[in-house]
Parts: C-alpha cells; sequence; structure tokens
C-alpha cells in the first residue's frame, strides 16, 4: 500500500505470537520456534458427535441465531486438522533437520480447496489434512500470501467428506456479539470455544510485518495449532481466521485476533484463480491526524502524507510531503503537507482506513483522492503501484 514502518499490536512486555504450530510456535519480534509446554488439562468443549450433513442441513431449516453446540456440531465436520513438516531451516528453527507443526483449516467448496494461514504452511515440503472422521489426505498448496497471511490447500477427497463453511460479513460484527472458535490445540481436534468480539478495526502484523487490516479481537480461547481455523458467528458463518494472540508467556490470555472474513474472501479467491496476490501501493508514508488535534495543528482531520516515494503513484499524482512536525504530549505529528480526506469519495479519518481502501484495489488501478493542503481542498487521481511481496 504504502511504505511506512508498520506498528506492532503488542505491548511493550507482551509477545503477538502466531499460533499454527502445536509442536513448535513462532513469536513476533523474537524469530524462534519454542517447544510449548505440555497441554493443559482440557477446559474446553470438543465436539466429536458432528453431522455429517451439519452445515447443509442447518442452513436449509434453520433460522435466527444458534446455540454454541449448533454451531459446533454443523460446522466441525468442515474444519480440519493440518500437519506439515519441512526442514527446520526453513520453518524457522535452529538446527539442520526436519521439524513438524500443526494447525487448522477450513474447507471452502467441494472442489476440496481448504483455506489456513500462511504461517501454518511457511517452509513446508510436505503436508496432510485429518478430516472429522480421521481420514488424512496429502494436500498441495494452491497459493499463499504473506502480507495476509492466508494460505489455500487442495486434497483429493471424497466429496462425502467435503463440508464446506460458509463466509458471514465480517464488517458487521459488533462489539459484544458471540462468537465460536474450532481448531485443534495441543493436537486436540474438535476443540470448540466460546466468547464475544473484544474489538473490531484492529490493525495486526503479518509473518513479513505487513499490516492485516480490520482484524478481530476475541476473548475465545485460541492457542497453539488454533491457527488457520475458523471464527463462526451464531448464523454459523465464518466471519474470521484467527491467527494469532497476544500474551505475555506464550499462551491464552484471553487476547485473540481473527483476520476479517473481507479479506480471507478477496485473499482466497484471487489464490484460487492464479496462485498469488498482488497489493497495491500508493507510495506515502501517512500519519492519522485524530480529530481531538486537528485544530490545534492546524490540519484537517484526516491522513497527513508524511513522506512521499520518488516514482510512486502519489509522486506522479503531486501530493506533498509534510514540511515540520508539531509534538503533543510526547507524539510528533507531521504538518506543513497534505492531509487525505478522502479516497473515491469515502472519508478518511485514520491511516488504517485509508490502508484498507487502498489494498481493496488492484495494482495498476487508479484511486481519486480529495487532498486538504493549508485549509485548501483539491481533488487528484493517482495510479497504484505495487508492494514488495518481502
Amino acid at each position: 500500500m504504502f511504505s511506512s514502518t508498520w506498528r506492532r499490536v503488542a505491548a511493550l512486555a507482551a509477545m503477538v505470537v502466531l499460533v499454527g504450530a502445536s509442536a513448535a510456535a513462532i513469536t513476533y519480534g523474537i524469530g524462534v520456534r519454542h517447544s510449548p509446554a505440555a497441554a493443559p488439562a482440557a477446559t474446553t468443549a470438543s465436539s466429536t458427535a458432528a453431522s455429517s450433513t451439519g452445515t447443509v442441513r442447518r442452513m436449509a431449516n434453520t433460522s435466527g441465531p444458534l446455540t454454541i453446540g449448533q454451531v459446533a456440531k454443523d460446522a466441525t465436520p468442515g474444519v480440519v486438522e493440518i500437519v506439515t513438516s519441512g526442514s527446520s531451516a526453513a520453518q524457522g528453527a535452529p538446527g539442520g533437520g526436519t521439524t513438524q507443526a500443526e494447525g487448522t483449516g477450513f474447507v471452502i467448496d467441494t472442489a476440496g480447496h481448504i483455506v489456513t494461514n500462511e504461517h501454518v504452511v511457511q517452509g513446508a515440503n510436505s503436508m496432510t489434512v485429518t478430516f472429522d472422521d480421521q481420514s488424512t489426505y496429502r494436500a498441495t498448496l494452491v497459493g499463499s500470501d504473506a502480507s495476509t497471511d492466508l494460505a489455500v490447500l487442495k486434497v483429493n477427497a471424497p466429496a462425502s467428506l467435503l463440508h464446506p463453511l460458509s463466509f458471514g460479513d465480517s464488517s458487521v460484527m459488533q462489539v459484544g456479539d458471540t462468537v465460536v472458535a474450532i481448531g485443534d490445540p495441543f493436537q486436540l481436534a474438535d476443540t470448540v470455544t466460546s466468547g464475544i468480539v473484544s474489538a473490531t478495526g484492529r490493525e495486526i502484523s503479518s509473518p513479513n510485518n505487513s499490516p492485516i487490516e480490520n482484524a478481530i479481537q476475541t476473548d475465545a480461547a485460541i492457542n497453539h495449532g488454533n491457527s488457520g481455523g475458523p471464527l463462526l458467528n451464531l448464523d454459523g458463518k465464518v466471519i474470521g481466521v484467527n491467527s494469532q494472540i497476544q500474551s505475555d508467556g506464550g499462551g491464552n490470555e484471553g487476547i485473540g485476533f481473527a483476520i476479517p472474513s473481507a479479506t480471507v474472501q478477496r485473499v482466497t479467491s484471487e489464490l484460487i484463480s492464479t496462485g498469488s496476490v498482488k497489493h497495491s501501493l500508493l507510495g506515502i508514508e501517512a500519519r492519522t491526524i485524530p480529530a481531538s488535534l486537528a485544530s490545534t495543528l492546524g490540519e484537517s482531520v484526516g491522513v497527513a502524507v508524511a513522506q512521499v516515494e520518488s516514482a510512486s503513484g502519489a509522486s506522479a499524482a503531486g501530493l506533498k510531503a509534510s514540511t515540520g512536525t508539531t509534538t503533543i504530549a510526547g507524539v510528533s505529528y507531521p504538518t506543513g503537507g497534505d492531509v487525505i480526506t478522502s479516497v473515491d469519495g469515502t472519508t478518511v479519518k485514520t491511516a488504517e482506513q485509508l490502508r484498507a481502501l487502498i489494498d481493496a484495489h488492484q495494482p495498476g488501478e487508479q484511486v481519486t483522492l480529495t487532498v486538504s493542503h493549508g485549509g485548501q481542498s483539491r481533488t487528484v487521481t493517482a495510479k497504484l503501484g505495487m508492494r514488495s511481496a518481502a
């Protein structure tokens, strides 16, 4: 989208942990894998009596919110355990041997496509998928995208085993809504946990440090092995893919994050079609101008252009970088440059909103920006470039 130093979600004393591996876990900011402590006594419900036609039957005959048990019964046949193996070096562990990791995924169509996290399959040279009836099939990688931490696998399994889960609208989820997580933490298959949406609109970092916008925060218990599993609403629809937790010790502390279904649907569709995902780049470093400070800073509410990359769409459109900074309460804000207030007619108030709007476009497409400078407003058109995958 644009160049910047992406902020971490974790507080200073906390770690943001990818939760895709039962045998090993990657910790943001440290870059190592470690073996977790022995699995604790089970404190979550485990669904083992799922109907082979649960998802289809429920959607056909039931209206209104379901119970947590009904969601679990209907969705569990579509959730799978993923086990990968690869070289230690490729999967981020020390040594020269092989390592095995475990995560979760779920079926999205009758062609055998399965969604999981990119960090679950990163560096893998062998992948197997285990279904609810404990049958196991080899999987192939259709494509992965480190920038959104998503991957699509494919299995040649009988139609009787393929129970696709449907996607819901992540954008309508509100704080306090009940959600259900299903996965295989610590190799405990079909583990079901529940909680609420703790916050929406979070920004989390992907394995390559790109931002993932509009993540859903939940207090539903998520642990090592849950990565790639579905977060469902009480309609039994997937509204997110469980990806990481924020923790002091690497275990669940009630702060988990799921990639929103809107992002999952867009990215997986592109992966299935082309095997890769292209991300747009505007070519600026951006900072939010909060509404509470705009008048003090002498700027409009929106996103200040702190820097402009040369040879970028932003540069060609004539966007002007800030000429100075103003510090308030220890925080420096860029001033004297352009402030972006809308994209294609959509009002923009934060850098996170701007990133999400830009990333919704393909490289090469044009966006119309409303820009404020010195109290004067103008409209410019910028052609988007392509963000590096590294």
